[in-house]
């Protein structure tokens, strides 16, 4: 198991733990019968959470299919660990950024993450595979 398939829990694990602020800033009002009710998700500290979450939902396949592909090709692993963390770490960023009402920071990151994804996609290419 690689350092960047170890990445691709890493974004699930963020994915589902980014809507956790949501939940604990609303537990008395939280209705696990109806975990998707929009009105608990009103503006403020629980919308951001919702749209983090579902941005990691957005951003996983392209990551998941990048890493799986340039795996596959045999681009250099290194490169691609080295990749995979900075997309994860930039994720991680993200998700701070988008909870602490920071939308002008939190898009660099998102920029930042998206160009590792890139790399990490035509890296096989780049490396002549």
């Amino acid at each position: 198991m690689t350092i960047a398939d170890l990445c691709l829990l890493a974004a699930v694990v963020l994915t589902i733990g980014s809507i956790m602020p949501a939940k604990m800033d609303g537990k008395k009002e939280f209705d696990n019968a109806n975990p998707r009710d929009p009105r608990f998700y009103t503006p403020g500290l629980r919308a951001r959470a919702l749209g983090a979450h579902m941005n990691g939902f957005e951003s996983f396949p392209f990551f998941a299919a990048a890493v799986l592909l340039a795996e596959m090709r045999a681009a250099p692993q290194d490169t691609v660990n080295a990749l995979a963390v900075g997309f994860i770490l930039a994720r991680i960023l993200y998700v701070i950024f988008y909870l602490s009402d920071r939308p002008s920071l939190r898009s660099l990151v998102w920029m930042i993450a998206f160009f590792c994804n890139l790399a990490i996609f035509f890296s096989p290419v780049l490396a002549g595979h």
